[in-house]
């Protein structure tokens, strides 16, 4: 399914710090929504920091950070102040937002067939609609894409 030009699926989610963000709330600027299987693993933790080190030149662009991942909020809590994560990181234990965004993908882990949460992200402009889907997203390359996209 093509994302680009549809509106983003609205959602309420919990962050690391146990507070309400919902996606309707940040109409009027950017969002970039991405998506990552675990806090703590290799390379979730490189996407989250070059998040980190480069939200000021992500913000000049006018684009609020919102990652989402499977993990409960005393999760996120450990992997944000661990990493010193300056933007939030959303709690979806229940898989409702992973779902409204398809990116819980049935994968091959050591044999075994899993659900796990693809690594995507979505770009999404000021009135709420998709922008751009990074469909195959490289956690070191990630944020320099998406400031190349936004020049």
């Amino acid at each position: 399914m093509s994302w680009e030009g549809k509106t983003a699926p609205d959602f309420t989610l919990k962050d690391q710090a146990s507070k309400e963000h919902t996606l309707s709330d940040y109409q009027g600027q950017k969002v970039l929504l991405y998506f990552y299987p675990r806090d703590a693993t290799p390379g979730c933790t490189t996407e989250a920091q070059q998040f980190r080190d480069r939200l000021d030149e992500l913000k000049s662009h006018g684009v609020q950070v919102l990652g989402v991942s499977r993990d409960t909020v005393k999760s996120h809590e450990k992997f944000a102040l661990k990493e010193s994560l300056n933007f939030p990181i959303l709690a979806d234990p229940e898989e409702v937002v992973v779902n409204q965004y398809e990116v819980l993908k049935q994968k091959n882990m050591y044999g075994k067939q899993v659900m796990s949460v693809n690594r995507e992200s979505f770009l999404i402009d000021e009135k709420g609609v998709i922008v751009r889907h990074y469909g195959k997203v490289k956690p070191a390359e990630h944020v320099q894409e998406i400031l190349d996209d936004l020049t």
